[in-house]
Order: C-alpha cells, then sequence, then structure tokens
C-alpha cells in the first residue's frame, strides 16, 4: 500500500511538472528559419524560449517554470512588425500552420482555437451590423436579429471560457449592441460612450497582451462622427480621443501608461496625423514621472516628428563674406539640397563630387553641404572643388550641433527641401537624388 501511494505521488508530481510543446508548420517553408517565444507583461516582454525552423518545421519546448500568460512569437526582423500572439496556460501542448496570408490556424490547443473561433464570429457579426446598416434602405426587422445573434454569441464563448485566460479577452471584448433596432447615428454614438464599459484596464492578464493597445488605438482613431472632416477637425477629434484614454488610465501603472501611450504614439504617426502626435508626446508622455520615462525612446519621438516629411528643416546658419546667412532666409531656388558629409569620408569624396557636377549649376537647385569634421584642414581644401554649393562646417563631427540636430549616423546623407524649407525627400545616394530632382 505505502509503495502504491509513493507511486501515485511521483506520478501526480511528474504530471504537474509536465514539459510542454510549441509546434507547427511555417509556409512557404523557404521563407522561415526560426522562432522566438516572448512572455509578455504589463512592464514589457521577456525572452523565454527559441528554436530553429527546419523545412518549415518545428517544436519548441517550453521551461517547465515557464509562466503562463500570452507569449509572442517572432519569426522575423523588425521583431516588432513580424509575430503574433499566443495563449499558453502551461496545461496543454500547442499545435499551429502558419503563412503571412492567412496567419495563424491553431490545429491543438483548446484554448487557443476557442479564444481564435469567438474573434472570427464576433469579427463576422461585427461586419454584418456595418453592412446592413449601411445599405441604402435599413431592414430594421433584419438589423434585430443580427443583434440576439451577437448577444447570443457572446454569451456562449463567456460560458465556455468561465475559467480559463480566454474568458478575460472575450469579457472584455464585448461592445454595446443594442436589443432592438436604433438609428445608426444613436447606434455610433452609444458605442463611443460605453466604448470602455467592459474593458478593464488594470487587469494584469489584459495588460500582458497586446489587446488593450489593440483596443485603445482602435478607440482614438475611430471613435468619429459620420461627416467628412478637414485634417484639423479629424486632429481635434483625436486628442480629444487621447484625452478619454489618458483618464481611464489613471487606474494603471505609470510603466504600463508609457507603454501604452508609446504604442498609440506609433499609431498616430503611422496614420500622419503628427500634430495629434505631438499632442501625445508633450501632453502625456513626457509629464509621466521621470522613473518610468525611457529618455532615449523620447528624444527618438522627438526627432522623428522633428525630420519628418512635411515638416520644416531645423535651422541651418553659416558665414559667407562675413555675412550670416540663414536657411530659413534663402529664396531663390524651388530646391535645396542638404548634404552633411566630410572630407575624410571615401563614399563622400566619391557621391558629393557626382551630384556637384549633375546639379551643381542648376538655378532652381541650391545645395548646402554640411561638413562634419574633426577640423577644418582637408575640408578647406575638398570644399574648395565643389564651389557651386553653399558650405559650412560642422566642427566636432558626429557630437556636433548639426550632426544631432538631423539625426546624421552616416555619411553622406541627403535631405531634400521644397521652396518653403519643408522636407520633401530623404533620398539614399546621390543617384537618388538626381532621380528625384528629375522626376518633379
Amino acid at each position: 500500500m505505502i509503495k502504491f501511494i509513493t507511486v501515485l505521488l511521483i506520478a501526480c508530481i511528474t504530471s504537474l511538472q509536465a514539459q510542454h510543446t510549441i509546434s507547427g508548420n511555417f509556409s512557404p517553408a523557404d521563407d522561415y528559419s526560426y522562432l522566438i517565444a516572448y512572455h509578455l507583461k504589463p512592464s514589457g516582454q521577456a525572452y523565454i524560449a527559441d528554436t530553429s525552423i527546419q523545412d518549415g518545421s518545428f517544436q519548441l519546448n517550453m521551461p517547465e517554470n515557464a509562466p503562463k500568460g500570452t507569449y509572442r512569437m517572432v519569426y522575423a526582423v523588425p521583431q516588432d512588425e513580424f509575430y503574433f500572439d499566443i495563449l499558453y496556460g502551461g496545461n496543454e501542448d500547442i499545435n499551429f500552420n502558419f503563412n503571412i496570408d492567412q496567419g495563424v490556424i491553431f490545429t491543438t490547443s483548446k484554448e487557443n482555437i476557442l479564444f481564435s473561433t469567438y474573434f472570427n464570429e464576433i469579427h463576422d457579426i461585427e461586419q454584418e451590423i456595418i453592412r446592413q446598416y449601411s445599405l441604402q434602405k435599413e431592414n430594421k426587422s433584419q438589423l434585430s436579429k443580427t443583434f440576439k445573434k451577437y448577444h447570443s454569441v457572446q454569451e456562449m464563448y463567456e460560458s465556455k471560457s468561465e475559467n480559463n485566460m480566454a474568458g478575460h479577452f472575450i469579457k472584455a471584448n464585448k461592445s454595446y449592441v443594442p436589443d432592438a433596432y436604433i438609428p445608426v447615428l444613436d447606434f455610433i454614438k452609444k458605442r463611443q460612450e460605453l466604448y470602455f464599459k467592459h474593458l478593464d484596464l488594470s487587469n494584469p492578464v489584459l495588460q500582458s497582451s497586446g489587446f488593450l493597445t489593440n483596443k485603445i488605438s482602435n478607440y482614438v482613431l475611430t471613435a468619429l462622427p459620420l461627416k467628412k472632416l478637414s485634417k484639423t477637425e479629424t486632429e481635434a477629434i483625436l486628442q480629444s480621443n487621447i484625452d478619454v484614454v489618458a483618464n481611464h488610465l489613471d487606474s494603471t501603472s505609470d510603466v504600463f501608461s508609457f507603454n501604452i501611450f508609446q504604442d498609440l504614439w506609433k499609431s498616430i504617426s503611422k496614420q500622419q496625423y503628427y500634430e495629434t502626435a505631438t499632442y501625445l508626446l508633450n501632453t502625456y508622455i513626457k509629464n509621466l514621472p521621470v522613473a518610468v520615462n525611457h529618455q532615449e525612446t523620447i528624444k527618438q519621438m522627438e526627432t522623428e516628428l522633428r525630420l519628418r516629411l512635411g515638416a520644416t528643416a531645423p535651422e541651418i546658419t553659416w558665414k559667407k563674406e562675413d555675412k550670416l546667412k540663414k536657411l530659413s532666409e534663402l529664396a531663390s531656388s524651388k530646391y535645396y539640397v542638404l548634404v552633411f558629409w566630410s572630407s575624410t569620408c571615401g563614399h563622400c569624396l566619391k557621391e558629393v563630387p557626382a551630384l556637384h557636377k549633375e546639379i551643381g549649376q542648376n538655378p532652381n537647385i541650391k545645395v548646402i553641404a554640411i561638413g562634419l569634421e574633426s577640423d577644418d584642414e582637408i575640408w578647406k581644401m575638398e570644399s574648395a572643388k565643389l564651389s557651386n554649393f553653399e558650405h559650412v562646417i560642422a566642427l566636432g563631427k558626429w557630437e556636433s550641433k548639426y550632426a544631432k540636430l538631423y539625426d546624421i549616423h552616416q555619411t553622406p546623407t541627403y535631405y531634400i527641401l521644397d521652396s518653403d524649407k519643408k522636407i520633401v525627400a530623404k533620398p539614399e545616394s546621390d543617384l537618388e537624388v538626381v532621380e528625384f530632382l528629375k522626376g518633379q
């Protein structure tokens, strides 16, 4: 009897500590070579394991102590673009197939199959509601039936997911849907008013995923009135939406707020709402406690906004014949080309003279060559050969004022400005500079 109990205890302990695997197939097989698993946390992500993908197949052995939660599966670089998320409960093996067109299809994993099936079904119903409201003549009876279907599916999946991780996401995803027909404007208004009703931003399971980031970005970028808006009107509403989000984030940690704001800033910038991106940065991100502010991240945000296409180029000044000249005051050309180079840079000594030969005498183009130099001895000799360019010297090279102002990390670097000194292109070479200008 004692022997039987001992064997039973060993079996139970072994079962509790069983190692689980994440396996599957990627296609096309030749496009993928590795997979990395990161555990998502409210403060960021932590590396857990990795494996190679061979002939499209892989098996990732999860550590026995791997925490439960959402895992980010990275399969290429840049890592913040090529990934997908899965749920790992530590109690089952997971198997899936992946390709870039269809995404992830789970073949083994009750948790993930339940999760993905719910979101696919609810998405289809949401799209059907939008389609029916978009018809020239609304079918009130059909809309009411679709509303009832939404509630039925939502309640069914909430019940099915009651005791697992997927349940957190399913409950939080519940949107306002009336029981019976209401006009479209009332429907949209209610949706916006009640958007955060079921969205618990303090829930650690939700915080440790990309779910809240997506929901918040969706609210900020889509909670807009059903009428044509100017860019200025749109940005004003987006900024108001950000204020709403910030109010809801008051109950969360500063670190989590920073991460949410950072991801939101990326989404807004990608949509080219630069006034709103500046508002978010100056009003909220910079005002978080210094202890959680990633100063390098903020510096990079400022740099991207300062040097974005459409922004006015930062001021450059230089002396010529004892007179102070300013980039902002030049007024004789259709285009201005800024060339950041160095007289000791081999690539520069090949590209910059070639550019001088191609466009140096074009009356519609003014080239300002900014030399990033340690001293002026060689620069004076080399710049004299480029007589049709305006020349500026920036002593200190990479640490010089203009290298930092224009975020220069290699020479030569080019910026093309229009007649108002707004940045219109950032070519990679002298050939691209010439090609761009010829196309204008």
